[in-house]
């Protein structure tokens, strides 16, 4: 037996959790007058459909109508596309933070929102990582705590998040984190295919089907089979093709396009997409019960702007790669970084970080903030670089020369970025920050073609 000294018991240690505080929602008019329901940690939709966190009978009210979500300074409110809208202390939003006291109008009925002064608790996971998608905020780190769990399993989970988010790399890690592992991942861009074809591309045809088919062809259901099937932009799903593709999420059997028979597949699906489906769901261009057949677990990526603390590893991570140097980034340049609004997300800070090591940028942020000389001493004009001043169009007028200056650059860099991306016009363009249609108005302009002489080989 043990001594008594030894009879101490050791606490489990318990995952790390943030403290909300809970909210209580009352029906303070309308046809559901004195209803009220606690709102505790994810998303509450109101509405009329049956599937609403909290259903209401009034029917001047949406059927998805807004949602609610804590947040640490009060109550997050977003308008679902609504018929009649939402109405915040009386003034209409399609997105506004709601406090202690406040309404919340949606047709005849007035919700209250009144503060219960007890604790919500919401784990949070210990890692800075899942999988290959970085971020170590708490915003983050609440999502990984939930996928930490369902990974392994096989629920259909659907991703939402702003352009730029990480949604397919989210998508991958999960399936590395699954029992699929070893099976394949295919990812189909659904905003990318023809409405004609989507059916083909999905589900396979025989041979004689239609016009073109040839030879039997395997669909992208039967490709994933074992493995994970990834669908991004489920939004753009032509209507006529949503009752096909529920049948198969419950019945989990495709049919060939021409074919006669079914035939089974062991499928894992996660779809994504940057639209808020539940509004589409309310213009009626996406199915509701597909909607909550993909929906078994809903995951929603926050902007880079909600969670600026991930700013500098993801900016560390990213320099490491494309310079292939640890050394850590000026002070100067984490703070350039911090104090922009990101609405292209992780995906432009990403080409921000690979165009800033291109030209050099980091390297002379780190020279001036370990004090080596980069401009003349003070009280003394600084002169050009060598070559550079032959440049300078000293006979004409400052606004001539500016304007003369600056075409001259545009050339010069366009010629240069076109020259390291080998002709590529779309990798140029992400590199330069612009889209496409833009840096192919600017080749017009200078005179300037593609390296390779072919401006659409990388369409």
């Amino acid at each position: 037996m043990a001594d008594a000294a030894d009879l101490t018991t050791s606490l489990l240690a318990r995952p790390p959790r943030a403290v909300l505080e809970a909210f209580d929602l009352h029906v303070i008019a309308g046809p559901d007058a004195g209803a009220h329901r606690r709102l505790g940690p994810g998303r509450i939709r109101v509405g009329t459909a049956p599937a609403c966190d909290v259903r209401l009978g009034d029917p001047t009210v949406s059927h998805l109508h807004c949602q609610l979500e804590i947040h640490g300074h009060g109550v997050h409110v977003t308008d679902l596309e609504s018929t009649n809208g939402t109405f915040v202390d009386g003034v209409r939003v399609y997105s506004a933070e709601l406090s202690a006291g406040g309404t919340v109008t949606i047709g005849a009925t007035v919700l209250r929102l009144e503060l219960t002064g007890e604790p919500v608790y919401v784990e949070l996971s210990r890692a800075d990582r899942f999988g290959r998608f970085l971020g170590a905020s708490a915003e983050i780190r609440r999502v990984y705590a939930i996928l930490e769990r369902v990974a392994p399993t096989d629920a259909t989970i659907l991703i939402q998040g702003e352009t730029g988010t990480g949604k397919e790399a989210l998508a991958l890690a999960i399936h590395e984190a699954s029992e699929r592992e070893g099976g394949p991942f295919i990812a189909v861009d659904c905003g990318a295919i023809a409405e004609n074809l989507f059916e083909s591309e999905l589900f396979g045809h025989v041979r004689g089907a239609f016009s073109g088919a040839v030879i039997d062809r395997t669909g992208l259901f039967e490709q994933a089979n074992g493995g994970t099937l990834f669908l991004d932009e489920i939004g753009e799903l032509p209507l006529s093709l949503q009752p096909k593709l529920l049948r198969v999420l419950e019945m989990r059997e495709i049919r060939r396009v021409g074919a006669s028979t079914t035939k089974r597949v062991d499928v894992r699906v996660l779809a994504a997409t940057n639209r808020m489906v539940a509004r589409q769901v309310n213009e009626g261009t996406f199915r509701e019960d597909l909607y909550y057949r993909l929906a078994v677990l809903e995951v929603i990526i926050p902007p880079l702007r909600a969670r600026r603390e991930d700013i500098p590893p993801l900016a560390a991570h990213f320099y490491q790669s494309f310079s292939g140097r640890s050394d850590p980034l000026p002070p100067e340049f984490l703070a350039t970084l911090a104090a922009r609004a990101w609405p292209g997300n992780v995906r432009e800070l990403r080409n921000f970080i690979e165009r800033s090591v291109s030209l050099g940028w980091v390297t002379r942020q780190s020279e001036k903030s370990m004090g080596l000389p980069t401009s003349a001493p003070p009280g003394l004009p600084a002169s050009a670089p060598p070559g550079l001043e032959a440049l300078l169009p000293m006979d004409l007028p400052l606004k001539e020369a500016r304007e003369l200056w600056t075409n001259r650059f545009e050339s010069l860099y366009v010629s240069a970025l076109l020259r390291r991306c080998h002709g590529n016009v779309t990798r140029a363009a992400e590199l330069a920050g612009v889209n496409r249609r833009s840096l192919q108005r600017l080749m017009a302009q200078h005179g300037l073609r593609s390296g390779d002489g072919d401006d659409d080989a990388d369409e």
